[in-house]
């Protein structure tokens, strides 16, 4: 063996393997190297899945990379096309399908409504069966507003209030929710509605950037 770490003329002649196995690992190398180049050219995520199937021998390739990558374009779509489909099951993740869950319930479609608001109609409305009662009243009210709500009940005034613990303001659904409180209470029954407002406390806390880019309903009457 030379100083240089080469092999010498020598070394191969007295040991062939050597000369051999040096030859494999450079091939070996130089293949990986080729195929990893090949492959991160596909923009196809299932394109490059599909080529892993296939011989190794077909990795540096460029028609089998593109027919892969073609193959692989039309599978990554169906996929997309599946999960959409698959969403439209779930309130909370529909979006075209939406229009369908409004039919079956009963609600008027509002396409200029965002689809947040358009899920939280949908979602109480399911919620809304049953037995009215207390948890009955949250579990409609939360499903608009996303956040905490309590319900408190005043027999003797024959009435109830519903209080918002984690919105800050008016909630941009409130009307929806006050449609559908009506809907499932019962009429000799009064509600009234206690929004939560940034106390003084927390607005002295602000930076004057959170103050500036907070909006006016979200202080005691700035939505009025």
């Amino acid at each position: 063996m030379s100083n240089n770490g080469t092999n010498s003329f020598g070394d191969l002649l007295n040991n062939p393997d050597q000369g051999k196995h040096a030859n494999r690992s450079g091939t070996l190398v130089n293949r990986v190297t080729i195929a990893e180049d090949t492959v991160g050219q596909m923009s196809s995520e299932r394109g490059r899945e599909l080529l892993s199937y296939l011989p190794s021998y077909y990795e540096t390739s460029r028609v089998m990379r593109s027919d892969m990558d073609a193959k692989g374009s039309e599978l990554d779509a169906l996929y997309l096309a599946m999960d959409a489909t698959v969403g439209q099951f779930f309130v909370r993740t529909a979006t075209w399908g939406l229009e369908r869950w409004e039919m079956e319930l009963g609600i008027e479609t509002d396409l200029a409504k965002p689809l947040d608001q358009r899920r939280a109609v949908v979602e109480s409305k399911l919620r809304g069966a049953g037995t009215f009662s207390g948890r009955l009243v949250k579990n409609v009210a939360e499903a608009y507003d996303g956040g905490t709500v309590d319900v408190i009940f005043h027999p003797a005034e024959w009435g109830f209030t519903v209080k918002f613990i984690d919105t800050i303001g008016i909630p941009p659904n409130v009307e929806d929710l006050k449609a559908a409180i009506e809907e499932i209470k019962p009429a000799h029954m009064a509600v009234e509605y206690k929004l939560r407002y940034l106390t003084i406390a927390e607005v002295e806390s602000m930076t004057l950037y959170e103050n500036e880019h907070t909006t006016q309903d979200r202080y005691l009457g700035g939505g009025a």
